[in-house]
């Protein structure tokens, strides 16, 4: 309310509620340095789990930064843009939410103290995006370039992108499973490589043990055979991919028959069988045994098909229709008068399999599979899902280093490098802007302090080591050991980071800090009203 002249005058509606200035400011920055400290404990191989219970009972165990944000229910405006920031840094690159989280947290803390010694919001804001730019030329400064084909590396960046899951000694056979799995799926794009995630199918299935996932060279269908007397397992199998019906389609319209003789009735009906069994004498022809379709399959078709000991599988989705493509390297037709066996695809085997209570269709021995499938086991449904998250961070990361073919030290070396020679730029900027940069420079010294912290070790011994051993032209691959407690050379360890994962990780803190240090003021609408029952619970008549 306001007023002028004497005369009140109403602005905003009744119940909103208005906080400005340093209130604000506060605010924002409290609740998101919350959503920092919610996830920070996750974080690194000493990491520890979050238990997750949402309003239907379901529990849900993990130290995956992205899956607990994404399963708490934040209220706050400011904490949903941090947990925004972990959903891009996952959508985007899949891999170092929890780093992203805990910078864009650290980065508001340090901000809080600037503006405590009133240095104003918009110079804050003009530093970090300095010390932004200059981080992510730096990163790439001090990145190496990989080999691709050095399988023995991209086993460590997966192993490494897996160091806080909870997958014991799977981890390897997990880190070999995604290096081949990427390295079967990626294509060349110019100079670089492009491994789309989207063509790496995950499916999990209770039995057995983590250990005994496999990768299928193919693809794996949760569908079953159609007809009781088609076999079971066919090999050299030549596939046909059918985006079209095995049944006489129905008119558009209405239309009435009329019979007055059973001879007529019989005519009809044996035109209908003649012609399923053309269309099962075109798929023969092509010298097909297996077919996939999309769409029905009719009785009748499927009777002929059994007979000729030909697999059949219907109402197959779409989207594993064109998994099934570039893993057998058929094509999809929509038209059988246009089929020929040009349009096959091929596979050593496709049998159908028991697994746990389903059963599944397996077409395996695919010779050059742009698709293929991870088939995840265990005994307890949390180890699954914990086994999925595994995966698909290492995944992520090997799939960024065919992106962009350099690696960084992991285990805080490189922030810690990165924070010294931040401050060194700062004082070449000077003015207070300076302070923001050096902030930024101390925020990356959170990632090894976490790390620290996380495993039990004390933060300061551990700090002023590391500070010591980077001050050496020899230091810079000086990191944390949280198995030993002590400051080693990652290189020796194989902990290894994708340079990729880091710069988006850095991008995504440094934009989401600066948009929430610009607000200054929070408007907040009433809540409507909800009208209230008549009493006693008795509907009126």
């Amino acid at each position: 309310m306001s007023s002028l002249t004497g005369m009140p005058i109403v602005v905003l509606k009744q119940g909103t509620a208005r906080s400005k200035g340093r209130e604000t400011q506060r605010s924002n920055i409290t609740a998101s340095k919350v959503i920092g400290e919610i996830v920070k404990s996750t974080f690194g191989p000493r990491g520890m789990d979050k238990m997750l219970v949402d309003t239907l009972g379901d529990v849900t165990i993990t130290s995956d930064g992205a899956t607990v944000l994404d399963e708490i229910d934040v209220q706050n405006p400011a904490a949903k843009m941090i947990v925004e920031v972990a959903k891009t840094q996952d959508d985007e690159i899949g891999d170092g939410t929890t780093t992203a989280v805990i910078l864009v947290s650290e980065l508001l803390g340090k901000a809080e103290e600037l503006l405590d010694n009133d240095v104003h919001p918009t110079i804050i804001v003009s530093g970090y995006n300095k010390a932004s730019q200059k981080s992510i030329e730096l990163l790439n400064q001090l990145s190496k370039s990989v080999n691709f084909k050095d399988k023995s590396t991209m086993k460590k960046i997966a192993v490494t992108a897996m160091s806080s899951k909870g997958i014991g000694k799977a981890k390897e056979y997990f880190a070999e499973m995604a290096v081949d799995a990427i390295t079967l799926v990626m294509e060349k794009r110019g100079e670089s490589y492009l491994a789309d995630l989207d063509n790496i199918q995950i499916m999990k299935k209770e039995g057995k043990n983590l250990s005994d996932s496999e990768l299928v060279k193919g693809m794996v269908l949760d569908k079953e055979v159609v007809h009781p007397r088609m076999p079971r397992i066919v090999k050299n199998a030549k596939i046909i991919l059918l985006d079209t019906a095995l049944e006489i389609e129905k008119t558009e319209f209405s239309a009435e028959i009329r019979i007055t003789d059973p001879s007529q009735m019989k005519a009809f009906k044996d035109q209908e069988t003649q012609m399923m069994i053309g269309m099962v004498e075109k798929l023969k022809a092509t010298g097909a045994n297996v077919i996939f379709c999309q769409k029905g399959i009719d009785d009748m078709v499927q009777h002929y098909l059994a007979r000729d000991e030909m697999i059949a599988v219907r109402r197959v989705k779409k989207s594993d229709m064109e998994k099934l493509s570039r893993a057998t390297g058929g094509s999809i037709v929509t038209n059988l008068d246009d089929l020929t066996s040009k349009d096959l695809g091929l596979a050593k085997i496709v049998e159908e399999k028991k697994i746990a209570e389903d059963k599944l269709i397996f077409i395996e021995g695919c010779k050059n599979p742009k698709s293929v499938t991870i088939l995840i086991r265990s005994v307890l449904q949390k180890l699954l899902d914990e086994g999925e998250r595994a995966i698909e961070d290492a995944l992520s990361a090997v799939a960024a280093v065919a992106a962009k073919n350099k690696i960084v030290s992991g285990g805080g070396a490189i922030e810690m490098e990165i924070a010294k020679r931040l401050r060194t730029y700062g004082a070449k900027v000077g003015g207070r802007e300076q302070l923001a940069i050096e902030a930024f420079a101390s925020t990356f010294e959170s990632i090894p302090r976490t790390l620290a912290e996380n495993a039990g070790l004390d933060p300061i011994d551990i700090m002023v080591t590391l500070r010591a051993a980077h001050a050496k032209k020899t230091g810079l691959e000086m990191g944390v050991d949280v198995h030993s407690g002590k400051v080693k050379p990652m290189s020796r360890l194989s902990v290894i980071d994708p340079t990729r994962v880091k710069e988006q990780a850095i991008k995504s803190a440094t934009e989401s800090a600066s948009m929430i240090l610009r607000v200054d003021d929070s408007v907040t609408a009433a809540k409507p009203s909800t009208p209230s029952g008549p009493q006693g619970g008795v509907p009126p008549y």
